[in-house]
């Protein structure tokens, strides 16, 4: 059975985006196990203080996942399977940990919460775990609600594509959900064409031509501005990008409205290495 594995820090936006995993595990018969990692908290003093007890801290944590997974049965009339676990330590080293025991079909998390401190802290916690993860990520925008996934995206620079795409990654997504699929390369008055450029699309198609892609050759300065205007105006319900060959992430949780724009049009960006 497939599993989704979900974090959460209890915040708006994780809880949010748990709602979006636990909908997504409905459509694919798939299991969803919740995962909230928690630190001692410790005064700042001449003398360290441990504020609460390592142990009131795990009770607290399992009573929130408790109430957390009777909600998420209630919203699904109890179609799926849900797990939990509460475990002290590091959140993206528990999560590679657990990643590797379950091999989830993919981990979501919500991108940020509402509040600067939710921004500062889960927002870091989730592009960490991006970085490093080996699994795909699917970062939730707050508030996105689970409709399906009908459209895909693909953004491409049609560089070293048999070395860098995740090609099973993308054909499982694809095709579990029976999804449509576009390939977007962006580009500015042919400043990003290369000699190999005409090779290397013909490469990637050849990857992907069972998946029946749609190309759109994207005329915008700035790619991250390219692929967000396009996943607004064609409503695209997922955004794959590869974090370790694009900027795209720094540029999805930079400050200005307009990097912010895949948030607000409620894209879920996946994230994956290959």
């Amino acid at each position: 059975m497939k599993i989704i594995i979900a974090p959460t820090d209890f915040s708006t936006s994780s809880t949010s985006a748990t709602h979006y995993a636990a909908h997504m595990a409905v459509e694919l018969g798939a299991a969803l196990h919740l995962l909230h990692v928690y630190q001692v908290p410790v005064a700042v003093s001449d003398v360290p203080v441990v504020l609460v007890s390592v142990d009131q801290l795990k009770t607290n944590a399992e009573e929130q996942l408790v109430q957390l997974k009777t909600e998420l049965e209630q919203v699904t009339q109890s179609e799926i399977k849900i797990t939990f676990e509460a475990v002290m330590g590091n959140t993206v080293d528990e999560l590679e940990e657990l990643c590797k025991k379950l091999k989830p079909f993919s981990v979501i998390m919500g991108s940020r919460g509402a509040t600067g401190m939710e921004r500062i802290l889960f927002g870091s916690t989730t592009l960490t775990a991006i970085r490093h993860l080996t699994w795909p990520v699917v970062v939730v925008p707050p508030g996105t609600i689970y409709n399906g996934i009908h459209k895909i995206g693909f953004a491409c620079d049609f560089r070293k594509v048999i070395e860098t795409t995740p090609t099973l990654y993308i054909k499982e997504f694809v095709k579990e959900f029976n999804a449509a699929f576009h390939v977007m390369n962006v580009d500015f008055q042919g400043k990003h064409f290369k000699a190999e450029t005409p090779e290397e699309s013909l490469l990637l198609h050849t990857l992907l031509a069972d998946l029946n892609p749609q190309y759109h050759f994207i005329e915008a300065e700035d790619i991250e501005d390219g692929i967000n205007k396009f996943a607004k105006e064609n409503n695209l319900d997922l955004l794959i990008t590869i974090p370790k060959k694009h900027k795209l992430l720094e540029g999805l949780f930079k400050k200005s409205s307009t990097k912010q724009l895949v948030f607000q049009s409620h894209v879920p960006v996946m994230c994956v290495h290959e």
